[in-house]
């Protein structure tokens, strides 16, 4: 068997990532179409607009390294959607709902926040300028979706299930 590098590793972990893209992509028009706030409704719209990009440079990153785009089954990402799947139809139409999904939608965006930073360190060491700047912008992406998340459940979400409790 030969010695595993941190090249490899990048490489596995991209293909994960691009997994993990692709099956939020799937999900988020079903989380939209669930929430009841147009504001979080709006929000995952917009995110999946931003995920069609990400899964391009995840493709531009794959074409830097030589690689072709292909994703390997990630069964952390696969679980954390069935999680939101589950709030979905156990929390239709009661007022906790929306508080739910975003907290559903953060552990997607805290996992692809992880991902996307070790990535992008990684990138750096390994000398990936280019990998390293498009993965940076991603990261920039995400935690600034979790940030328009948490003020959703802030100032709206977290109100509205609190207040019908």
């Amino acid at each position: 068997m030969s010695a595993k590098t941190l090249d490899d590793l990048f490489h596995e972990t991209l293909k994960d990532i691009y997994y993990a893209e692709r099956q939020i992509l799937k999900a988020l028009p079903k989380m939209a179409r669930g929430a009841q706030s147009d504001k979080l409704r709006d929000a995952f719209l917009k995110h999946r607009e931003e995920t069609q990009t990400h899964i391009e440079r995840l493709q531009q990153v794959f074409e830097l390294i030589g690689k072709n785009p292909r994703g390997k089954t990630c069964h952390a990402i696969d679980g954390i959607i069935e999680e939101g799947e589950e709030i979905l139809d156990a929390f239709k139409g009661t007022p906790a709902l929306d508080a739910g999904l975003v907290a559903a939608a953060q552990a997607v965006e805290h996992y692809e926040i992880a991902r996307y930073g070790t990535l992008r360190q990684w990138a750096e060491m390994l000398g990936m300028k280019d990998a390293a700047k498009l993965l940076d912008q991603t990261l920039e992406e995400e935690a600034t979706t979790d940030e328009l998340l948490t003020e959703i459940a802030r100032t709206e979400s977290n109100k509205t299930a609190a207040q019908a409790a």
